[in-house]
């Protein structure tokens, strides 16, 4: 499947990345390959091979889930450069309400 730049900079721009023009024609050759790879897996008979969904058995490593207290709010608030109603204040990613689409 070929890919063009333009889908690339749709691509960046959606991601939020951006990158000097000259290295477009270098990120769709590669993006491409990657997509011809991929591409070609799917061309792989699997007809009658069992699903794998993991290649060795792990018994579970987990802890049982216990619930204990947390730590104080207070103390964890205390080097946060801005708070706002209990909460972590942020910048705002987001322009005009769209994230880039």
């Amino acid at each position: 499947m070929a890919i063009s730049e333009g889908q690339i900079k749709h691509v960046a721009k959606l991601s939020k990345l951006a990158f000097p023009e000259e290295e477009l024609h270098g990120f769709t050759e590669q993006l491409g390959k990657i997509i011809d790879m991929v591409e070609t897996l799917g061309e792989v008979d699997t007809e009658g091979v069992p699903v794998t969904t993991n290649v060795i058995y792990n018994k579970s490593v987990m802890r049982e889930d216990v619930a204990v207290p947390g730590t104080d709010r207070e103390l964890l608030m205390k080097n946060v450069p801005e708070k706002e109603n209990g909460y972590i204040k942020v910048p705002v990613i987001i322009e005009n309400g769209e994230a880039g689409a």
